[in-house]
């Protein structure tokens, strides 16, 4: 999913496009490329399905070119990579539970309740 503008309006992105392509096309992988400023919409089309994404990278934004307010440079790129893998892990696997972690915190919280 891509829209060509340099950079993308947030109006004009429509990461839901991901899920159309998705459900349009289920045997296939449906991709994102970016062209917005920041960061946040990359990440959230992953988290809407999308199974790879495209940036332009450059070394200095303030270059000369009609893409360099829609590049990233190197130090975002690192952090979206590292953003993308934390939703990764964020979005879990759907099952709901109690995790170990908050046992301790449930078994204080009912001990402190009055009747």
């Amino acid at each position: 999913h891509c829209t060509s503008t340099y950079p993308t309006k947030d109006g004009e992105i429509n990461l839901r496009g991901v899920q159309t392509l998705a459900a349009e096309f289920p045997d296939l992988k449906i991709g994102y490329s970016g062209h917005e400023t920041g960061l946040m919409p990359t990440v959230a089309a992953v988290a809407l399905g999308a199974v790879s994404v495209e940036r332009h990278v450059t070394l200095d934004r303030s270059d000369w070119g009609s893409d360099q307010a829609a590049s990233i440079e190197m130090s975002e790129l690192t952090d979206l990579v590292s953003d993308i893998r934390r939703l990764e892990v964020a979005l879990g696997d759907g099952t709901i539970r109690v995790y170990d972690d908050e046992k301790p915190i449930a078994e204080k919280l009912r001990r402190n309740q009055t009747v």
